[in-house]
């Protein structure tokens, strides 16, 4: 039978640990924010003001036309007019830009007379998806002007408008302005409380032994289970104060819209924080030293939840072998619930998978890291 008395005797002495350690309070309240600040400014997957530079050997009103598009389009920014092919390959190479427009002689009169007209596209491709995405925004742009010359070059004929056989309406759900930074940072919560939680708590069980003082904890009444409860509830009360952090952050200063329910969004952080800590603890448990638990900690909560979880890559793109292995990652189902709840709006009819998924990780984990315990003590 769990004794609160005794577990509240643990989680004192444990968050008076903690405050009498500013230096690591302040880090642990001061790294959410830093990381949020830095990833959410910095890491971007926006693709637009594109730099580009182009060729215009013509001279003609349509290629004139055309390279105002290019300049009225807002994913690309036309630096400079050259003179020649070679100058974007400097340029290129150089990496001034990403991508050249050459347009050849003749242009303006090839369309004029409703005849093939070349415009060719330099695009510096070390950046595979980028290119890409910017090869896409130039087709695009030049098939839509070529419509409207075809178009254009049929009224004079007397033909009438030119409609295409099909009419694409597109509509964007939930994120309508197509910016990265709104699924960003919410998925960076999650990463936030795994790197937050493992790394506080896998130090807590190994400073206990490297300080002499385990050794006191085992001479009195207290039982691992209760030791660990202790423990996990001064942490734990750090770890909500990180995800508030990163929540006004997100919510305040980039402006993430929070469509969902509040209670299910601190529910389900409750659950994987946690879980994340009851990782800590096992971890420290089992190295039993401060150095190896730390590092143990980076490569067991940091690369997973930032590489494993969809945080950033696309699950569905991996190898089928990695996407097995992204199962038995917790951020992979939390990073889910956040961008269901702060982007869609969505509750548990739909996330409930999930949630059942991150009890089961949490309590697993628990009785997990409380075997090992009471392994160590007896």
């Amino acid at each position: 039978m769990i004794s609160l008395r005794r577990t509240r005797a643990v989680g004192r002495k444990e968050f008076l640990h903690i405050l009498r350690d500013w230096r690591s309070l302040l880090s642990a309240l001061a790294v959410p924010l830093l990381l949020l600040l830095l990833f959410g400014y910095a890491l971007t997957l926006d693709v637009d003001r594109i730099p580009t530079y182009v060729c215009d050997q013509d001279g003609s009103p349509e290629s004139r036309d055309l390279i105002e598009r290019f300049r009225g389009s807002r994913y690309f920014e036309v630096r400079a007019m050259v003179s020649s092919h070679a100058r974007i390959e400097q340029a290129v190479d150089r990496e001034e830009i990403l991508i050249g427009v050459a347009i050849a002689p003749g242009f303006g009169k090839r369309l004029a007379a409703s005849q093939k007209a070349d415009v060719q596209l330099l695009v510096d491709g070390s950046d595979s998806n980028t290119a890409s995405l910017a090869l896409n925004y130039a087709e695009s742009l030049m098939l839509a002007y070529s419509g409207e010359i075809r178009s254009q070059a049929l009224n004079r004929l007397g033909g009438g408008d030119l409609k295409a056989p099909v009419e694409v309406r597109a509509r964007v759900w939930y994120n309508s302005e197509l910016k990265s930074r709104n699924y960003i940072v919410p998925g960076l919560i999650a990463v936030i409380l795994m790197i937050i939680t493992a790394l506080l708590t896998s130090l807590t069980i190994a400073r206990e032994w490297e300080s002499g003082t385990m050794e006191q904890l085992l001479s009195t009444p207290v039982r691992p289970s209760e030791l660990l409860l202790g423990k996990l509830s001064a942490h734990f009360t750090l770890g909500m104060a990180d995800m508030l952090i990163s929540l006004g952050v997100g919510v305040a200063v980039f402006d993430v819209p929070m469509r969902g329910n509040l209670l299910l969004l601190f529910f389900t952080s409750a659950i994987f924080l946690f879980g994340g800590l009851c990782w800590g603890i096992f971890l420290s448990a089992v190295t039993r030293t401060q150095l190896l638990a730390y590092q143990t900690a980076v490569i067991s909560s940091f690369l997973p939840a930032f590489l494993l979880s969809g945080f950033v890559f696309s699950i569905e793109n991996m190898p089928w072998v990695v996407q097995m292995v992204t199962y038995l990652v917790p951020a992979r189902y939390f990073v889910t619930i956040l961008k269901g709840i702060f982007m869609k709006g969505v509750g548990l009819d739909v996330l409930w998978l999930e949630v059942v998924l991150l009890i089961i990780y949490a309590v697993v984990l628990f009785l997990v890291a409380a075997r090992k315990l009471r392994q160590k003590v007896v």
